[in-house]
C-alpha cells in the first residue's frame, strides 16, 4: 500500500466534515474540530471551493456549504451502484455469519421479489431462489416493506388487493389484521413471520435505506422452525439489522438501518 498525502487527506477531512449533519461551516469551524493550523484549513478550503467542492455563502460571509462538484460525485456514484450486486455481497456475510439463508427483496404492487440470495450452509434448509415472487404480506421482507409505505399507498395498495390469499395456515388473511402487524414492525424496527409462508419455516427482516433514506428493499434470514427458539430469533434479528445497515450504507445511506 502507497503513503498517504497528508494534504488529500486533511481536504477528504474537511469535506467529510460535512457528512456529520453540518449544513455550513466556517473556516474557524473546521480549524475547532480538526485541530488544524489555520492557515492550512484556509489553504485547503480556498482549493475546495476553487475546484467547486465548497461554495461560500453570500448570506452568511465566511461561511461554507457543500458545492456542486460533492453532488456530482455522489450522483454518479449511485449511477453505478447494483442493488442486486451489493445485496448478494451483503447476503453472503450474513449467512457466513449464521449459516442460515438470506434474502434481500423488494415490493412490487403487494409482492416481494428476491433480488438476492444465499443458501444455508444446513442440511435442512429453507428452498427458495432468487427471482421468485410471492405475496408480501405472508413475508418478514413484505411486511417490513408494507410497514414501510406511507399510510395513504399503504391503504391504496391492500384495499385495492382484494382478498389476501393464504399461503399456510398462518397466513394473514384479514387486512385489519395486516394494519395491526405492520404497526408492530413499525414499533419494533424489524419484522417477523412464524410460518405464514411456509408450514416449516420463520423468518425476520430489517429494512435498507437508500442515500435519500427512502426503504428500497429488506434483508431477511430465514430459518427452519426446529431451529427456532426465541434467543435464537433475537440473534438472526440483531445479525438482519447489522446486515440491513451495510446494505444501506453501501447505498449511500449514513445511520442504522431502522
Amino acid at each position: 500500500m502507497g503513503r498517504l498525502v497528508p494534504a488529500v487527506t486533511r481536504a477528504l477531512d474537511i469535506l467529510e466534515l460535512f457528512l456529520e449533519g453540518e449544513g455550513m461551516l466556517s473556516a474557524p469551524d473546521i480549524t475547532r474540530k480538526l485541530q488544524l493550523p489555520r492557515t492550512t484549513v484556509h489553504e485547503l478550503v480556498t482549493t475546495l471551493a476553487a475546484r467547486s467542492y465548497l461554495v461560500s455563502v453570500p448570506e452568511q460571509p465566511g461561511r461554507y456549504r457543500l458545492g456542486v462538484r460533492a453532488y456530482q460525485l455522489g450522483s454518479r456514484y449511485a449511477e453505478q451502484l447494483d442493488l442486486a450486486a451489493e445485496g448478494q455481497q451483503v447476503a453472503r456475510q450474513v449467512a457466513e455469519t449464521c449459516g442460515e439463508t438470506v434474502h434481500v427483496a423488494i415490493l412490487e404492487d403487494l409482492d416481494v421479489i428476491y433480488i438476492a440470495k444465499v443458501d444455508s450452509t444446513h442440511a435442512v434448509r429453507m428452498v427458495s431462489a432468487a427471482g421468485r415472487r410471492l405475496p408480501a404480506h405472508c413475508t418478514a421482507v413484505g411486511k417490513m416493506l408494507l410497514a414501510s409505505l406511507p399510510p395513504d399507498e399503504l391503504a391504496v395498495r391492500v384495499e385495492g388487493a382484494g382478498d389476501l390469499v393464504a399461503m399456510t395456515g398462518h397466513s394473514i388473511t384479514d387486512p385489519d389484521a395486516l394494519r395491526a402487524a405492520l404497526d408492530g414492525v413499525r414499533e419494533r424496527g424489524v419484522a417477523t413471520e412464524h410460518r405464514e409462508s411456509n408450514p416449516d419455516v420463520g423468518c425476520v427482516a430489517a429494512p435498507v435505506r437508500d442515500g435519500a433514506r427512502h426503504v428500497v428493499a429488506a434483508l431477511s434470514v430465514s430459518v427452519p422452525m426446529i431451529r427456532w427458539t426465541e434467543e435464537r430469533e433475537t440473534e438472526l434479528a440483531d445479525l438482519a439489522v447489522k446486515g440491513a445497515a451495510d446494505l444501506s450504507a453501501r447505498l449511500g445511506h449514513r445511520g442504522a438501518a431502522r
